[in-house]
């Protein structure tokens, strides 16, 4: 059964699909027709396959080891992958598997929270900096053009050397939101200076509308599809920065693991126990690159002038 799009005028419109074989016309919502165009394409498929096989992995994987992370088998030192410890083991005794089950899902939760903290941050600051006009646009563009050139990797190393412990990951999480919104704010910014020129933000203002009320209602919701791009991304971004910290020993510390800190461990003995340095790397690399398949899957679907737009 064919379909045909018939795309209406206006953002928020609903997308009317005629249906070829008996004429009758049915009304598609536009998260409907969005995630149609989203499983149309094979690779965002995959990438989202691949994201909950790594989901399921992280909050599964340390039901079924067969050791704890901080279970060290003192008579398998730096062992080889054997049906006993299926990733092999550290030259600590740790189980690999359960080190990479514990890590990926660390390094998950920093990114995802810190990805959504830094969208929501970005989304409400840079649309207030491009509404409010006049004086509070100019400080808030002086205080975005000034937060860009402070070294935040630094900085965020600074806060985060001190922190220790299970706790550590969320003052990671923390000095990630802090410093990682400025960059998107900035851009969010000039994409309201055009919506907030529209008919209906003008109309807004003289029924005397509250300005927080049109942000939140008209500007933030037309940004959606760039939030939503943005959010799947930041967290690729986020799993990064939190690897590179911890890889020199200053994200998160032990007693907790996350990715970086396997990394750092297995890196010293790449030559020895290989097993070590390659089973976090392989799940990193799937990680970024199950989320850049479901970012472009998404800015496509999204996007009704793009390739995938009239295949749903």
């Amino acid at each position: 059964m064919a379909d045909t799009e018939l795309t209406l005028a206006g953002a928020t419109a609903p997308d009317v699909v005629a249906d070829e074989h008996d004429g009758d016309l049915h009304r598609t919502g536009r998260l409907a027709l969005i995630v149609r165009r989203f499983v149309r394409r094979p690779s965002a498929v995959v990438g989202a396959f691949l994201l909950l096989f790594l989901i399921a992995f992280a909050v599964f994987g340390p039901m079924v080891a067969n050791w704890g992370y901080d279970e060290p088998d003192f008579l398998a030192l730096a062992q080889a992958p054997s049906a006993e410890h299926w990733f092999g083991t550290t030259t600590g005794g740790s189980d690999v598997f359960a080190l990479v089950a514990r890590g990926l899902s660390r390094s998950l939760l920093i990114g995802v929270l810190s990805s959504l903290a830094i969208t929501f941050v970005a989304a409400l600051l840079g649309t207030m900096v491009a509404f409010f006009e006049g004086w509070f646009e100019r400080v808030g563009m002086w205080v975005l053009d000034t937060l860009l050139v402070i070294p935040s990797f630094l900085l965020i190393a600074m806060i985060t050397r001190s922190a220790s412990g299970k706790g550590g990951w969320l003052v990671l999480a923390a000095a990630l939101t802090a410093f990682g919104w400025v960059g998107y704010a900035r851009v969010l910014r000039t994409l309201t200076l055009s919506l907030r020129e529209l008919d209906y933000v003008h109309a807004a203002k003289y029924m005397g509308v509250g300005p927080f009320t049109i942000i939140r209602r008209h500007l933030i919701p037309n940004l959606g599809s760039v939030l939503i791009i943005q959010t799947v991304l930041g967290v690729v971004a986020a799993v990064n920065s939190e690897t590179a910290l911890s890889f020199l020993g200053l994200g998160v510390k032990a007693p907790d693991v996350s990715l970086g800190t396997i990394l750092q461990a297995g890196q010293s003995v790449v030559l020895t126990s290989p097993w070590v340095l390659l089973a976090p790397s392989l799940f990193l690399v799937a990680l970024t690159f199950s989320m850049q398949l479901i970012g472009d899957g998404l800015r496509d679907a999204i996007d009704p002038y793009s390739r995938s737009g009239g295949k749903a």
